[in-house]
């Protein structure tokens, strides 16, 4: 009985309490909902609200407001889906829609809050992150967040002139707010230019705070020039000069850099009031003339490639960085070079011997000639004085005509050794050119590098020959050729020719000399005494006066003496028999 009264007393107790705490509830209850009722009363619709997510579907996300229903939202309106747990801001469309929820949005809410950042990012002069979506009419759209739409002109989307503008779409950067207008009608222009002008003012004043010459930075080829390439630093550029490329020579950028490259370059000089900075990429190897002469030495005959020609000679490059000089005048042992070009061309591989060097000034000498034989070393065991050659004319001068003994030497005829006989003026009375002529060496000079030719010389002198048969006081009988102020040229014999002096035509005492030179014609026979032979002048004298007074000597004399005979009559022909030998 006891235990049922205590379990009796048990409940009663229970129920007392459940009594007791019921008005408890009812007013916490009650507290509650006024305090959600001032929350509701508190927000306003078209105010940012945070909520919690707590339901995700294929179509919609949950959030709870703290309002009296949850926020419901298309799963469309986020860029990827929540996970359960995230805070977002929503928009209050609504606090009651038609089925009494509450409705919210998610894409108005990231519009207003990017308008809101956009705003602050204009007034505070920061960037912001924009992508480009596609070209316009004088720029680029862009969208930001991928929200809001802007504007980029296209000589604000970079720092270089544009040239492709396919290849700024789909480019993600930040941008600096150029021009903002809020309100209704909201608009927006970036300029990323603007930006970048301001990263590369702050990089490079920092660059030229920390770097100093010798250091080796990193690079990338903007632009190349004729002169050069300009290298991106980080958003400002120095200059990588055509001639700091590589020790060899460089004749076009283009052919060791291009553009993209990424390079490590060494700052070989440095002006910070000038903001200018020369790289060099030559600088990051040896030089080569510091062990020139561990790889070369004077005498050594080496290949190397003509690089270009002066009038003084030709540059040859016979190792990168390493160029010599062929002067003209080491160009060939027999002609007579007047400019390179006459020999080589640029691109040309030769064989050259170096003749010097000096390492201090980066100079070589080289010869191209040196590496063959000279030939006029042994001229005169090829072409002995006295051989005989037949060769064509190469081109005649007012003194005689140029032969080509071989290969660059050639050999000279002077008139003076057309003929033993006549007085040749011009070459070109005896000999054209192409004309293929019967020479004889007559003297070889190494030293002046001369070679005289004879054609005369292949025949016997008649000057010597008459020399020998006719002595002066001779009589002999010719032709008279020619009559001239001075005298009358008479042909004694073949080819030779003796003049009579006006004075020896006749006695002034006994006959006018004018009238006496009348009585001659170009054609007539006459006797004439030999008053001089010079055969090395070839000069032969005659006197008809010194004839006619011989003659009238032995004329007295055979009167005298009653001598017979006609006197003495000696032609050339005579005298030239006299000399033949008796069979």
């Amino acid at each position: 009985m006891s235990d049922i009264n205590e379990t009796g007393d048990i409940q009663n107790v229970n129920e007392t309490q459940e009594k007791q705490n019921a008005p408890e509830e009812n007013q916490m209850q009650k507290m509650l909902q006024e305090e959600y009722l001032k929350t509701v009363d508190s927000v306003e619709e078209g105010q940012l609200v945070t909520g919690s997510v707590i339901e995700v579907s294929d179509e919609f996300v949950f959030l709870d407001l703290g309002l009296k229903s949850e926020g419901k939202i298309p799963v469309g309106e986020f860029p990827q889906k929540p996970a359960i747990g995230d805070s977002m801001e929503v928009l209050l469309v609504m606090k009651e829609g038609r089925n009494g929820q509450v409705v919210v949005s998610k894409r108005r809410a990231d519009e207003i809050l990017v308008w809101k950042k956009i705003a602050k990012c204009y007034k505070d002069k920061l960037p912001i992150e924009a992508v480009i979506k596609k070209a316009v009419k004088g720029g680029f759209e862009a969208l930001i967040e991928n929200s809001v739409t802007a504007f980029v002109p296209i000589s604000k989307v970079d720092t270089v002139r544009v040239t492709n503008e396919e290849e700024y779409i789909g480019l993600k950067s930040d941008f600096y707010i150029d021009r903002y207008h809020g309100g209704n009608k909201k608009s927006l222009v970036l300029s990323r230019r603007a930006l970048l002008e301001d990263e590369s003012l702050k990089k490079r004043n920092e660059f030229f705070e920390q770097r100093k010459v010798g250091d080796v930075v990193d690079g990338t080829v903007k632009s190349i020039t004729s002169f050069g390439a300009f290298i991106d630093l980080g958003g400002f550029d120095g200059l990588l000069h055509i001639n700091d490329m590589s020790w060899g020579r460089v004749t076009r950028p283009k052919d060791f850099v291009h553009r993209g490259d990424q390079l490590k370059v060494k700052i070989v000089s440095i002006d910070s009031e000038a903001k200018k900075i020369n790289l060099s990429l030559k600088e990051l190897q040896e030089n080569p003339w510091h062990s020139f002469d561990q790889r070369f030495q004077a005498g050594d005959i080496i290949e190397g490639k003509v690089l270009r020609l002066t009038d003084f000679g030709a540059f040859v490059e016979i190792e990168a960085g390493i160029e010599g000089l062929v002067h003209v005048s080491e160009l060939s042992w027999v002609k007579k070079v007047r400019h390179p070009k006459d020999v080589l061309k640029a691109g040309d591989t030769v064989t050259v011997k170096i003749l010097g060097y000096d390492i201090e000034k980066e100079k070589v000498s080289l010869s191209l000639k040196h590496v063959l034989s000279n030939p006029w070393d042994d001229i005169d065991q090829r072409y002995p004085v006295g051989s005989k050659i037949t060769r064509k004319v190469k081109n005649l001068s007012a003194t005689g005509a140029f032969f080509e003994i071989e290969d660059g030497i050639d050999g000279f005829l002077h008139v003076d050794d057309l003929s033993y006989t006549k007085k040749v003026k011009n070459p070109e009375e005896e000999v054209k050119v192409d004309d293929e002529i019967e020479l004889m060496i007559i003297g070889i000079d190494k030293k002046d590098r001369r070679i005289r030719l004879g054609l005369k010389q292949l025949g016997e002198d008649p000057w010597k020959v008459f020399s020998e048969v006719c002595k002066e006081g001779n009589i002999i009988e010719g032709e008279i050729t020619e009559i001239k102020d001075a005298g009358i040229v008479v042909k004694v014999q073949g080819e030779i020719e003796g003049f009579i002096r006006k004075v020896n035509i006749c006695d002034p005492d006994l006959e006018n000399v004018d009238e006496a030179i009348k009585k001659h014609k170009v054609g007539d026979t006459v006797k004439a005494l030999v008053e001089e032979i010079n055969v090395k002048r070839k000069r032969l004298a005659l006197s008809l006066r010194a004839y006619s007074k011989k003659v009238s000597e032995k004329e007295m004399e055979k009167y005298l003496h009653d001598d017979e005979g006609e006197g003495e009559k000696t032609t050339f022909a005579d005298l030239l028999k006299k000399k033949e030998p008796k069979q």
